[in-house]
């Protein structure tokens, strides 16, 4: 059923806080000001041997406010709740602005660095609450644990199995956004990670290997560790075996393969290689923090062959449960869809109201995002998804059609270089196949490749029924660094002729 805004959030004086701070702004002479109140709720609990190992919950609650005055960005954040306080913390990013206008002056950059705005429809008195059943802030931490150590259990029970981690993180995040054209939003978001790994320890050899559950993070409730979502019981069941065959396993002969890859494992590539690569601030050279700028320069939008004619990959705010799914952005921009890569070329970017203008765009496509109420809002990542073929092949019939290649599944370690496109990306498992029939696990593996060969390799994606939205709740960006969740969709996909390495023969060289 249909969630509401948390009560507790609803009795803050938000409004009369963000009318006492943008009064405070206008008259000061802000041309733009928002009002930002954010409380956000992280818990999480760590087993060991099905043994509680560690917990957490914290809360961040404060707000912040953000000018354009003079053409220059001002921003300043609290956490009294008053009126006289926050109409104070509106004159503190005033004064930042000023200070902004007067560097950039003396640096001589002019108005080519004025900060304006994209246009945005007014979006008065709006509610949106992301898509769960139950709130797992609602559930007893004794019947999480539980739930942990149970299923950590039967790992420690199978055959094989010397150690099993069990972690869940859940977050509730609540915003209410007000600016000076009239837009307010008031917005409620759950997400969640649950992760197991199992252990595996030789004792005659001290050889080591471990194997992660596949589910990914969601935009769900506690209704997806309970039946709604994934088949926890069966990934449970099949983990041992697994990781028992992959211990055996020999290591892989380097050369060329076609590759079948698995959702659980092309979710991270495409976040890599697609997401990061088509963000404007790194595409325009502004932003570098953490993974460096992008080859996908914004003179090659509309001509870059970033892939083969069967690549479509969409940035979307709207996914149902989607870790960056929202209904507004931190700028008050409607959550919306678009294409970033259409027929295998570059199409589109993600971006916010400054970057968007800027650039020539009528308005932006809501990416602006701050992970709290004390930093404030970067471009930040969409749900970017590879798109399946309708009526497209299984997982199985794209296996059918190789003679000779791996299929990949799980992530484990990547490495890209600081355009997004020279990477190694390896796999939780690797099954050769052979004449069309998957042989048994193989390791030490890593595909190679530039990011518009790897692209451009790819031949088919199945269809909507291979489908699954992957993710990870740990992006790092800017300076200070900021977290955001974030969600990449994909079908399993074919790729002819990719390198593979021996990572044992790289390692030993």
């Amino acid at each position: 059923m249909p969630q509401e805004i948390d009560e507790s959030f609803l009795a803050l004086p938000l409004r009369a806080l963000a009318d006492a701070a943008l009064a405070r702004a206008r008259a000061l002479g802000a041309e733009h000001a928002d009002f930002r109140f954010e409380r956000v709720r992280e818990a999480s609990w760590r087993l060991r041997d099905a043994r509680l190992s560690g917990t957490s919950d914290t809360t961040d609650t404060g707000y912040a406010v953000r000018v354009v005055h003079g053409g220059a960005w001002g921003f300043a954040s609290g956490v009294e709740l008053t009126m006289d306080a926050a109409a104070r913390v509106a004159g503190q990013a005033v004064a930042m602005a000023k200070l902004s206008a007067k560097v950039t002056a003396a640096a001589g950059s002019g108005a080519q660095d004025r900060v304006e705005l994209a246009a945005e429809p007014v979006h008065a008195d709006r509610t949106w609450v992301s898509s769960y059943e139950v709130n797992p802030f609602h559930v007893p931490d004794k019947e999480k644990v539980e739930l942990l150590a149970e299923w950590s259990g039967r790992l420690l029970a199978a055959e094989g199995v010397s150690h099993a981690d069990a972690a869940l993180l859940t977050v509730q995040e609540n915003k209410f956004y007000a600016d000076t054209a009239g837009t307010t939003t008031t917005q409620q978001r759950v997400r969640l990670h649950p992760e197991l790994t199992a252990v595996a320890v030789d004792e005659r050899s001290g050889e080591f290997d471990s194997m992660r559950t596949l589910a990914p993070p969601v935009g769900r409730g506690w209704e997806y560790l309970t039946g709604t979502g994934w088949d926890w019981d069966a990934e449970l069941a099949a983990m041992p075996a697994l990781l028992a065959e992959k211990m055996r396993a020999p290591s892989v002969e380097a050369g060329t393969y076609d590759l079948v890859i698995d959702p659980s494992n092309l979710w991270l590539t495409i976040h890599e290689s697609i997401g990061h690569a088509t963000e404007l601030d790194r595409a325009l050279g502004y932003e570098a923090a953490y993974a460096g700028t992008s080859f996908a320069t914004f003179d090659q939008l509309g001509t870059l062959k970033y892939g083969s004619e069967v690549m479509n990959v969409t940035g979307d705010r709207t996914a149902e449960h989607g870790l960056a799914t929202i209904g507004y952005d931190d700028e008050g921009v409607a959550a919306q869809s678009w294409d970033l890569v259409r027929d295998g070329v570059l199409v589109g970017y993600q971006m916010d109201r400054r970057i968007a203008k800027r650039c020539g765009f009528e308005r932006s496509n809501g990416c602006a995002h701050a992970d709290s109420p004390s930093h404030v809002p970067v471009q930040r990542m969409a749900n970017v998804s590879l798109r399946p073929a309708e009526g497209g092949p299984s997982t199985r019939e794209l296996i059918g059609q190789v003679e000779r290649g791996l299929y990949l599944v799980g992530d484990r370690s990547w490495s890209i270089d600081q355009q997004r496109y020279n990477f190694q990306f390896t796999a939780q498992r690797a099954f050769r196949i052979k004449n069309g029939q998957l042989a048994g696990q193989v390791k030490d593996f890593a595909y190679q490749a530039t990011t518009t060969d790897f692209w451009g390799a790819l031949e088919a994606v199945g269809g909507p029924q291979t489908y699954v939205l992957g993710g990870a709740v740990n992006c790092g960006k800017a300076q200070p660094g900021q977290v955001a969740s974030v969600s990449h969709g994909c079908p399993s996909a074919l790729f002819r002729g990719v390198t593979i390495l021996n990572t044992a023969q790289e390692a030993g060289r």
